[in-house]
């Protein structure tokens, strides 16, 4: 066991391996035209995107129910309009947030292991195949598990810190350094997935016992930390009020996950989907998506044993040394299990019925978990090695970087649950993304400049493919343009898109005077869409509201 730091060297190599492992990740995304596969990351590309290219940009663009920090973090990355139609945006800080997290782990795991049993619990973690698809996407999921193990990092030196005895002024001013170090990864935690909120009530609470068991409530650093982690949602749901009229709007309002449930729900169809209501199935379904994200198919229940199995040893061996804060890693167990039941936030597994693919991703935050458990197991075999056989101890850890190695090989040969989850997810937009934007370049080409009525929440990709900006479109999230454009399509743009059902095909139905069709697009188990094209546009142009209006 050491409570060494880790030397720079050893820093470095980390670094420099796991930044390999994720060029070859983003290399084979790039050449396989995986990066926009999930519809997620394209939505999170766009709404960054129209916060500085729409007609009315600014942070409103953001919207109610998507948390905010990794749109903000690809703004500058969107700037580039290739990037944003590439995909790169979304790869750049989910990469820089994957560094960083294979960096924490090793750095918690150092807290207590040697060299070897901790690098267990890196190439665990950062070989991941999984996480290493998912880093080259603009999804949320990198992000939030480097948050999540930050947290556990610095919560676990600043529990340490109080119990030192030597050079007090020195530790209490670590100390103070790491409680806004809390605040700051709670507060990014908060502002990325909600699973953060839950995280920052029990880290923060947990740090205000032991300050008041101490005698040290007071503490000025304290309560200035405390504005920090309080004010994360507060500036949220502000932001819902103050932009949607409802402070709780993203839960509540119309594009939240229950207004969602609702709107899709059968009547009297059954529960809508499994778990629901029944926090014990919800629990099978989280742990079975945690247990195909880290493991092959029929490994998960070892992975599972082995790593409860090496959490148990280090509350044996550790927990005297602050081990218990970084139990904060198994939040997202008791987390998703009432999600999934109560909270509108459905897995579907192939393996279990509907036997489909949904949100499997969310098992993923378990990787840390599963990470540091395995770490101790390692740490417990080759101990127990060395007691009794210590030249097999070479043998042994050899026995256990081949067992690791022969994970990745299965689960690639298999391939990934998050990975199979993408590729089904752009098999429904794969044809209008490839059929509909040369048509638009068509089109516009001998209409410079023309405006295009269409809804960009559906099909984002849609306007980035076309080589056009947001700006010249009017679609949903421009309301007050978008209202008028569908009063009056032919006098407001030069062109409509139109998907059956849609509310601009309603328009288009409800006033097709001045509209031509050109060409019309069917997808099997899609919406067909239509292109028309203005006859009057040039001669009447379009209204220009004077008020702003809310993006959802």
């Amino acid at each position: 066991m050491t409570d060494q730091p880790v030397r720079r060297a050893e820093a470095l190599v980390v670094l420099g391996c796991c930044a390999a492992a994720s060029l070859a990740a983003a290399v084979w995304s790039w050449r396989h035209g995986a990066m926009l596969n999930y519809g997620d990351a394209v939505a999170h590309l766009h709404i960054a995107r129209r916060v500085i290219d729409s007609h009315r940009p600014g942070l409103s663009q953001l919207g109610s129910v998507w948390l905010p920090l990794p749109h903000l973090l690809m703004i500058p990355f969107v700037a580039v309009y290739s990037f944003w139609a590439n995909g790169l945006a979304g790869l750049i800080p989910s990469t820089l947030a994957y560094l960083a997290g294979c960096v924490g782990i090793h750095q918690l795991a150092r807290r207590w292991l040697e060299p070897l049993p901790a690098a267990v619990t890196l190439a665990f973690f950062a070989t991941n195949p999984n996480l290493l698809y998912m880093q080259t996407t603009a999804m949320t999921e990198p992000l939030f598990v480097c948050e999540m193990i930050w947290t556990s990092v610095w919560l676990v030196e600043w529990r340490a810190g109080l119990d030192a005895t030597s050079d007090g002024a020195k530790n209490s001013r670590c100390s103070r350094r790491l409680l806004f170090l809390i605040a700051m990864a709670l507060a990014a935690a908060v502002f990325t997935r909600y699973d953060g909120w839950v995280m920052a009530l029990l880290a923060w609470s947990s740090i205000g016992i032991v300050l008041l068991r101490r005698g040290k409530l007071r503490s000025r650093a304290f309560w200035l930390a405390t504005t920090i982690v309080v004010a994360a949602p507060v500036i949220w749901c502000v932001y819902n009020a103050v932009v949607f009229g409802d402070w709780l709007d993203f839960m509540r309002g119309p594009y939240s996950a229950k207004a969602i449930e609702l709107r899709t729900a059968s009547p009297g169809g059954g529960p809508p989907h499994p778990g629901w209501h029944d926090p014990w199935m919800s629990l099978l379904f989280f742990v079975k998506a945690a247990e195909m994200d880290g493991a092959a198919a029929t490994r998960g229940n070892l992975l599972l044993i082995v790593s409860l199995f090496g959490t148990a040893w280090a509350e044996l061996i550790a927990r005297r040394r602050a081990f218990n804060w970084s139990l904060l890693l198994w939040l997202p167990v008791p987390f998703y299990a009432y999600s999934l039941a109560y909270s509108s936030v459905p897995i579907f597994l192939p393996v279990w019925w509907p036997h489909s693919f949904y949100n499997t991703r969310y098992g993923m935050e378990l990787l840390p978990a599963f990470a540091l458990g395995l770490g101790f197991a390692a740490h417990f075999v080759l101990t127990a090695v060395r007691e009794f056989k210590p030249r097999w101890t070479k043998y042994a850890a050899t026995v256990l970087f081949a067992l690791l190695l022969l994970n990745v090989v299965v689960m690639l040969r298999e391939r990934p649950l998050v990975y199979v989850e993408g590729t089904k997810n752009i098999e429904s937009r794969w044809y209008y993304e490839k059929e509909i934007p040369p048509v638009l370049r068509a089109l516009l080409a001998t209409r410079p400049g023309g405006t295009v009525l269409m809804e960009t929440s559906v099909y984002p990709n849609l306007v980035a493919f076309s080589g056009i900006p947001l700006r010249q479109t009017i679609n949903g999230s421009d309301m007050e343009f978008y209202q008028a454009a569908l009063a009056a399509p032919a006098a407001h743009v030069a062109i409509v898109v139109a998907f059956d059902g849609s509310e601009i095909a309603r328009a288009v139905q409800a006033h097709p005077e001045g509209l031509t069709v050109v060409r019309r697009f069917a997808s099997p188990g899609r919406d067909a869409g239509t292109i028309y094209v203005s006859d009057t546009f040039r001669s009447m142009p379009a209204a220009q509201p004077e008020t702003t209006a809310p993006v959802r």
